[in-house]
């Protein structure tokens, strides 16, 4: 692999940062086969809207999500599949600790 450069370094910190969240990887993982709107993942995961909506933008503007309006209503869903590999691999590590 290639020597990492500083600009990089920086992009994977953030993106890294913005899915290492107990809720953030609940809503990853809630969105990893299909789009849902807002609604529908604040049910899902029991947490306020006020506070899923900053956690779902958040997540947008760092790339992690990308989202729609139909209407009323907004529908997240992963912006880049990568995303899903890589914490596929951290929840293997962690499961075979």
């Amino acid at each position: 692999m290639a020597k990492m450069s500083k600009k990089t370094a920086v992009k994977v910190a953030e993106v890294l940062k913005a899915v290492a969240h107990p809720v953030r990887l609940r809503i990853i993982e809630l969105l990893e086969h299909n789009e849902k709107c807002v609604g529908d993942i604040v049910k899902d995961i029991g947490s306020k809207q006020s506070i899923t909506s900053q956690e779902l933008n958040m997540m947008k503007d760092k790339g992690v999500l990308a989202c729609r309006r139909d209407g009323t209503k907004v529908y997240y869903r992963i912006a880049n599949p990568n995303v899903i590999r890589l914490l596929h691999c951290v929840y293997d590590h962690c499961e075979n600790e």
